[in-house]
């Protein structure tokens, strides 16, 4: 027994291995989302096997939580710049709605129970984007993407607001999203709404690394501090996520719990959807917000000015 549960653990430990290893890889990469969920679960493991008195399996479910604690940590723990005491603080809501969802209730409690700033919207279906006054009534300045069709119906991503926004330009061929500047206490902020493909083998394998290279496009575009919230489709600590933070210079808020599905409990959850900040900016919070009928967790997110 103590053999085939020391086996059992190959499995975590050669995940950790795979998200550890660097290599960028499109079946690596799908492994690195995995990390998270595989962490708790081998945990839970590793305490059953102790309580057993399986001694040498429970050394090697230790190692395997080591390991994949490792990988987890950038995603979990992610550098970044520490809040400037006293600065003012922006909340700010973002969520994929999913573009089926017509829980109207569902949608505006999420919306008031966060008592945000700044909205943003992923996946606002037809018949929400119908009711959208009395869904975001609170929030007079909007700016709303493109329609993007679906295989069952259009969506639009939208950013509303408190404060006064000032839309900007579409973004390139290929990627939706939504950018705008609004007039914070923090001074100007860009704020941009993404939604990026599914990774292969859901799509075409480049489709993820092409959209974040012309959202890189969008980034450098744009002057003063940055924020880009949505459903990224990856971790932070996977490759689309290196990818933003090495060629965009953007940190993201820390990623537990995860966010989706809403079917797993959210510690067992994947934190595919994310807010990612330029460097002048620092978190100053992050939490889940109340469900809101999508198969999304939205996410509430605190931002202040960093440190110098």
């Amino acid at each position: 027994m103590d053999a085939l549960v020391r086996l059992v653990f190959a499995a975590p430990l050669g995940l950790a291995l795979v998200a550890l290893s660097g290599i960028g890889h499109r079946w690596f990469d799908i492994l690195a989302q995995f990390t998270a969920p595989a962490l708790i679960v081998t945990a839970v493991l590793t305490a059953m096997t102790g309580l057993t008195r399986l001694k040498g399996a429970a050394v090697h479910g230790v190692v395997a939580c080591i390991a994949l604690l490792i990988a987890v940590a950038p995603q979990w723990f992610p550098a970044g710049p520490q809040p400037r005491p006293g600065a003012p603080v922006v909340q700010l809501y973002s969520a994929n709605l999913y573009y089926l969802n017509d829980d109207l209730a569902a949608i505006r409690g999420s919306i008031v129970e966060a008592d945000a700033d700044i909205v943003v919207l992923i996946e606002l279906g037809r018949d929400a984007a119908r009711h959208a006054d009395a869904l975001l009534e609170g929030y007079p300045y909007r700016a709303a993407s493109m329609r993007l069709d679906q295989t069952r119906g259009p969506s639009r991503s939208v950013i509303a607001s408190r404060y006064p926004l000032t839309p900007l330009a579409d973004p390139p061929d290929g990627l939706h999203s939504v950018a705008a500047v609004a007039r914070t206490p923090l001074g100007p902020l860009n704020v941009v709404g993404v939604h990026l493909t599914r990774p292969w083998p859901f799509q075409e394998q480049w489709g993820q690394i092409s959209q974040t290279m012309a959202l890189q496009a969008v980034v450098e575009g744009l002057t003063g501090p940055v924020v880009v919230a949505g459903d990224f489709n990856s971790v932070s600590s996977a490759r689309i996520g290196k990818q933003i933070r090495r060629d965009l210079g953007l940190h993201p808020a820390p990623g537990f719990p995860g966010t989706w599905p809403t079917d797993l409990p959210a510690a067992l959850g994947l934190t595919i959807d994310q807010v990612y900040a330029s460097p002048d900016l620092a978190f100053a919070g992050r939490r889940l917000g109340r469900p809101a009928g999508s198969d999304h967790r939205p996410v509430v997110t605190r931002i202040t000015r960093a440190a110098d």
